[in-house]
């Protein structure tokens, strides 16, 4: 529920006429009362509200003031923490209930949830209380304390005993104490009221019982001790004053307040002052100034449902809670995410919780000039009705006048913009009973005792209900993926959002998908999101002017790296600066909310903010090509570091000798697990750097990185994303005419196609890069070439001819002194030899492979030569022996995270077992391999459906093999395979039976 610690203000427009005493002004309106037991009238005829779950019901959604309540919030509001099971079923069996006994269209359906309309006015005795407490202030304020005296006991008599009587629920619960307190309040202000016109004789016996009742409460100890002291009866004052001073001090601890112990001694020094009630003057008595300056909220206001209840909570428990601090709630974010229309709206909905007041400021701390603080003094206390001649002239003066007009007053303070804590301080109330709200682009760390709130953009369910109100419904309702796109290319920033929208309601023509189209383009983006006034760019240029010249430059050249996020590694060579120096201007640019902490040593930018920073570099950055020195230090330390974790995932490997020279050293690590998180926490970053490095002078580094990190594509998690890079790699190095590029692109890119089982495709980049290499003579491609021309061929069927590359790949691997690249040729030798029957020598070279890989002390490229050698002793039918190779590779893969591996062993497994006549186990294995996917992509797949389904065909499962192999076959029919055969000959039997 919204329902935090506050008294709710109804809407209402009109009189309170014939609601005072509980009546509608027609015969047979509805009529509510929650000021007592909750009821309900047609006219004179009480109706049967139900259960008392079902009266909970009906008192939550006429305390939300005509707003929607969503199921879960009325679920908290009557169970709390601990609904029942059937909560949700008996909420739309109490809301179907009451519809039947209110009038139609009062208890109305929407969004989820549900909420009370089309109320006449006067007809919730709430409502008619606080317009009649309205009007006593109002007629107090002009000195006619007899009109208030009636008005406040005519809204006191609305009270039928306790609020919400016999209501359950911690909403009811709250409701109820809050309810009370503001009625106690208001019997306080009409026996103040007694005192002052003379009646202190009448108002001793009642304030007698309620101190009785309400023995802490000190106003009303004040009260009894003024009523008696005017009646006489001084000793009897001065002994309320000790057994006050002595409860508290048993009670709680603490002494009673300054104003109690002022009256005290003026009690004993008998000031003449206190003796004389001030009679009814003729003319209107000066009285404090009640000010109401906050802005307007905005009618389409949405969402933020979390932090509109936690805010309202802060606030309520501030103005109602006794010898409570002040709170001060400070909201931080970008500009444009909404701060101010949010503080604004919580603002509005707890004025009655400060029914002294509220102040507003804009402080103009995202501004050149930001006000001065003794400035905006002046003109509170101005509003707070201090005349011009007593306000002082000093800071220190004014503030302290301030926190003294304020005391003893409930008055809420709402401080927008503000540039810093040092502006805010001497703006707070300091107070209780008195609350602030602050907002900024700057995180108020430094502000004691603030309640810190981060406000971030929207979700895509809050952005598109907000563009939908804004443009209308059945706009988007005809076209909700545009909208999606519009609201997404906004970032779902509410300030982008409410721009994007205005414009397109502006146009009828528009359709939803021409913004769409029109905020697809970044480099135009920010110039399409303004109107009118409104600007995003406008709002970012704010924030970059207070920038420091080190901040300044830190946020544009950050800006320029693509990817979802940078480490703090990565903003330091950006930067060319120590790691130090970085972290304190990236946390500078956090606490401005121009930048993210996306997690500890992380860093991330909005995406609008981003294209602004890197607007700023085109326009600011000097000299020019700074720009593209920044980038190419972040390619560099990618790439270091990226050649450090391969080279410790294959000790002895010369590819890292033949890349490309970098000037920075890189990332070290402690071991290999910490280099391989590196490289999968880095994996987007370093692929969009490769991609945003595809250019003459960076494009062979950018390469190298791409091959490099190529266990981002054999792992599994990254192989999309890889593909798709290095066939952006292999493009540009062609349109670059850089051969050298080129081979390395298609190569790599060979790899990537053969890993998702497309072979051809994979063919004809390795074969197109072979040729090219008579002109590059690049030694990687000499070697890497040859060799992945031998697995596509193993994997194709076309033994001989992987023979053939194999041995030319082992000769190119030894020229170069490469001799974990010799161990994979020779353990795909191996499988080569095993497929045309010679076992023998098959089973030697895999264990010559193992042996290489061994001593070199590698790990994954290991892990692939014992499993090379559990595939050639199954085909040696060497059974056991294969086993236990092939659980070892599994081990490792796993250790080493290379997941399709990882599938692809115990796909090999289960060969195993379905030919030792383990059916069970080889079920169970094939269906590891599915669900963890395989390398060879659908091929694979296939391969593990045939396997599957051959290991249910014997377990006596025929339908189920059925269905294995009939995707089987598709997958492999899809792909042109020659398996597509063999698995029809399976099917035929079953077809037949």
């Amino acid at each position: 529920m919204d329902g935090g610690p506050r008294v709710p203000e109804q809407r209402r427009t009109g009189s309170v006429a014939g609601a005072e005493a509980g009546t509608a002004t027609e015969p047979d309106a509805l009529r509510f009362s929650v000021l007592g037991p909750v009821r309900a009238w047609r006219g004179v005829e009480a109706l049967n509200t139900g259960s008392p779950q079902q009266r909970a019901l009906l008192a939550a959604l006429l305390l939300r003031e005509g707003r929607t309540a969503t199921a879960a919030e009325l679920i908290d509001a009557l169970w709390g923490a601990e609904p029942p099971s059937q909560a949700l079923a008996a909420l739309r069996t109490y809301a179907s209930r009451l519809r039947k006994v209110l009038d139609p269209g009062v208890l109305v359906s929407e969004s989820g949830g549900y909420a009370v309309r089309r109320l006449r006015e006067g007809a919730l005795d709430l409502a008619a209380a606080q317009e009649l407490a309205a009007e006593a202030e109002k007629a107090r304020g002009a000195g006619d304390l007899r009109h208030a005296r009636a008005a406040l006991g005519r809204a006191l008599d609305l009270w039928d005993g306790e609020p919400l009587a016999g209501v359950p629920g911690p909403y009811a619960e709250a409701q109820r104490a809050r309810l009370e307190e503001w009625r106690l309040g208001l019997l306080e202000s009409r026996l103040d009221m007694d005192l002052e016109q003379g009646c202190h004789a009448e108002a001793v016996s009642e304030l007698t019982a309620l101190t009785a009742a309400h023995p802490l409460r000190e106003r009303l100890r004040e009260l009894l001790m003024l009523a008696l002291y005017r009646g006489g009866r001084q000793a009897e004052a001065l002994a309320v004053y000790a057994d006050t001073r002595r409860l508290l001090a048993e009670e709680l601890g603490v002494d009673p307040r300054p104003g109690l112990s002022e009256l005290q001694q003026r009690i004993l020094q008998a000031d003449p002052v206190l003796a004389e009630p001030s009679a009814p003057a003729s003319e209107p008595a000066a009285a404090p100034v009640r000010p109401a300056q906050l802005p307007a909220s905005v009618p389409d206001f949405t969402g933020r449902a979390a932090f509109v209840t936690e805010l309202s909570e802060v606030l309520s428990a501030a103005s109602e809670t006794e010898g409570r601090v002040m709170a001060v709630s400070a909201l931080a974010g970008i500009g444009g995410v909404g701060k101010t229309t949010l503080a604004v709206h919580v603002a509005h909905r707890a004025r009655a919780a400060f029914p002294d007041g509220q102040l507003y400021v804009d402080l103009q701390g995202a501004g050149p000039r930001p006000a001065e603080p003794e400035t905006v003094l002046g003109s509170f206390l101005r509003a707070l009705g201090t005349a011009d001649s007593a306000v002082p002239d000093s800071l220190e003066e004014r503030a302290a006048l301030y926190r003294s007009v304020l005391d003893g007053r409930r008055v809420l303070v709402l401080l927008d913009n503000a540039k810093d804590a040092a502006q805010v301080r001497p703006l707070l109330p300091g107070t209780e009973g008195c609350a602030a709200l602050v907002t900024s682009r700057v995180r108020m760390l430094d502000l004691a005792g603030a309640h810190l709130v981060d406000l971030d953009v929207m979700s895509p369910d809050e952005a598109l209900a907000l563009f939908t109100k804004i443009v209308g419904e059945e706009r988007v309702a005809a076209e909700r993926e545009a909208a999606l796109d519009v609201v997404a290319a906004c970032g779902f920033l509410p300030l982008a959002i409410r721009i994007a929208a205005s414009r397109l309601a502006a146009r009828r023509t528009w359709t939803v998908s021409v913004l769409a189209a029109k905020l697809a383009d970044e480099r135009r983006r920010l110039d399409e999101l303004q109107a009118g006034d409104l600007a995003v760019k406008a709002t970012f240029e704010l924030g970059y002017g207070q920038l420091e010249p080190a901040q300044a430059r830190a946020f544009r050249l950050l800006g320029l790296a693509d990817g979802p996020d940078i480490s703090l590694a990565a903003a330091a060579a950006v930067l060319d600066l120590p790691a130090e120096d970085t972290e304190d201007l990236l946390e500078s640019l956090v606490d401005t909310s121009l930048l993210e902490s996306a997690a500890p040593g992380r860093y991330r930018f909005h995406d609008l903010v981003r294209l602004y920073a890197r607007a700023c570099a085109a326009r600011d950055e000097q000299p020019p090509s700074e720009r593209g020195a920044a980038m190419s230090r972040l390619l560099d330390h990618y790439l270091a570091t990226a050649a450090q974790v391969y080279a410790m995932e294959r000790p002895g490997d010369r590819t890292v000798t033949h890349l490309e020279h970098v000037r920075r050293p890189g990332s070290a690590f402690a071991g290999a697990s910490a280099a391989l998180d590196w490289l999968h926490t880095e994996a987007e970053p370093l692929l969009a750097c490769v991609q945003q490095s595809l250019e003459a002078p960076t494009l062979r580094r950018a390469v190298d990185l791409l091959l490099t990190t190529i266990d981002l594509a054999e792992s599994g998690a990254s192989a999309r994303r890889y593909e798709a890079t290095a066939v952006a790699a292999r493009d540009a190095a062609a349109a670059l005419g850089d051969p050298h590029a080129e081979t390395r692109a298609r190569i790599t890119l060979a790899q990537v196609l053969s890993q998702s089982g497309r072979f051809d495709e994979a063919r004809l980049e390795a074969e197109h890069a072979d040729a090219l290499n008579e002109t590059a003579r690049d030694p990687w491609t000499s070697s890497t070439a040859p060799n992945q021309l031998g697995i596509i061929a193993n994997c194709t069927g076309r033994f001989a001819d992987a023979g053939t590359y194999l041995q030319r790949a082992i000769e190119a691997f030894r020229a170069d002194g490469n001799k974990p690249g010799e161990g994979s040729a020779v353990c795909n030798l191996s499988r080569s030899l095993a497929s045309m029957g010679r076992s023998g020598e098959a089973v030697e070279l895999a264990k010559r492979g193992v042996d290489i890989y061994d001593e070199l002390g590698m790990s994954v490229r290991l892990a692939n030569a014992h499993y090379a050698l559990g595939i050639v002793l199954t085909q040696a039918g060497s059974l056991s022996e294969a086993l236990v190779q092939l659980s070892e590779a599994l081990r490792m893969f796993t250790d080493s995270r290379q997941r399709l591996w990882e599938g692809t062993t115990h796909f090999r497994i289960a060969q195993v077992h379905l030919v030792s006549e383990r059916a069970a186990l080889a079920a169970q294995h094939a269906e590891q391999a599915l669900a963890i996917g395989c390398i060879g992509g659908d091929w694979m797949r296939a391969n593990a459906l045939t396997m599957l389904g051959r290991a249910l065909e014997a377990l006596g499962q025929s339908d189920r093999a059925r269905v294995c192999w009939q995707e089987a076959l598709s997958l492999y029919e899809q792909a042109g395979s020659v398996e597509a055969a063999e698995v029809r000959s399976l099917l035929a039997p079953l077809a037949a039976a």
